[in-house]
């Protein structure tokens, strides 16, 4: 994490749709000591855990730090049996959304069901602050899945909700479909038992700075001028608590002329340092600490 963000002493009201359920699936969040562990995992100390009165969910390890405020809306996407697919934060006041975040592990996995391409708004949004079909319409970009359609083939209401478009960025045609969707499928390789014992994914676009926005298009559609993923690994037997880390930042462009990956391989800090996005702020702050600042290309087989 950023040292501004570590001692951030702020904690805002989160808002959010009633969307209050009580979150019952965090047991593999309990963290015990591990032999050969390089941090004291006993520590439970967190200094910038995400305030949870408003919503438990938000104590989800793939969950970032809330921005909060009345500009910011919290919202928890679930399926009908209750669980949850993914979560996004979305900005009012932009009309466009600054990350989802989502988990994968071995009940969530696997399946292939027919995506429908059934682009919907997202009715927990006021209408006044959705995007819609017209948003995109005559703007040059694609509707580009955050939380990507497949990401979530194990079931066909999980893969139906991640065409809200609340879970879209414009993005251009080449890079979605190229060095961007390189990388999501690298990342869907790691799912998988022998990898993980759950991977936690939070994605998007850049919003917050006009440095880091291309443009604001005819419809009020804003265009990320980087696109970045943060990724963090459970496995019973690693070190550091059982997690490893990595991040990705991405320029968007559409004249990538090389599929490889590691030039844009880097440490959760130095993404955190570019986004102002405090990422896994709910680990406890020894291993946070530890797995945020470490980048080994090996340990994610891109050496």
């Amino acid at each position: 994490m950023t040292h501004r963000l570590l001692y951030r002493a702020l904690f805002f009201a989160i808002v959010a749709t009633p969307l209050l359920w009580s979150c019952g699936d965090e047991d593999d969040e309990l963290l015990t000591p591990q032999h050969g562990t390089q941090v004291d995992v006993t520590d439970p100390t967190n200094t910038n855990a995400n305030p949870t009165s408003s919503d438990p969910v938000a104590a989800r390890l793939e969950i970032p730090k809330l921005k909060g405020g009345v500009a910011n809306m919290f919202l928890v996407k679930r399926i009908s049996n209750g669980d949850i697919n993914y979560c996004i934060e979305w900005d009012i006041t932009k009309k466009a959304q600054r990350w989802s975040a989502f988990r994968w592990d071995n009940d969530n996995s696997g399946g292939y069901v027919k995506r429908e391409d059934n682009f919907l708004e997202d009715t927990d949004i006021p209408a006044a602050y959705r995007t819609t079909s017209a948003s995109y319409s005559g703007t040059g970009y694609t509707r580009g899945h955050i939380c990507a359609s497949a990401d979530r083939w194990y079931n066909l209401e999980a893969n139906r909700q991640t065409f809200l478009y609340s879970n879209m960025q414009p993005q251009l045609y080449d890079f979605n479909g190229g060095i961007w969707a390189t990388l999501e499928n690298k990342v869907r390789t790691w799912n998988k038992s022998t990898f993980r014992d759950t991977l936690y994914v939070c994605k998007g676009g850049t919003i917050d700075h006009s440095s880091d926005i291309i443009q604001t298009t005819h419809t009020g559609l804003i265009v990320p001028r980087y696109f970045f993923m943060a990724i963090l690994c459970k496995r019973t037997g690693l070190g550091n608590g059982g997690y490893k880390g990595i991040a990705f930042w991405m320029e968007h462009r559409d004249d990538y002329t090389s599929d490889f990956l590691q030039p844009y391989a880097i440490s959760i800090d130095r993404l955190e340092e570019l986004t102002d996005i405090d990422f896994f702020c709910n680990l406890p702050d020894a291993i946070e600490n530890a797995v945020e600042a470490n980048l080994d290309l090996s340990l994610w087989g891109l050496q």
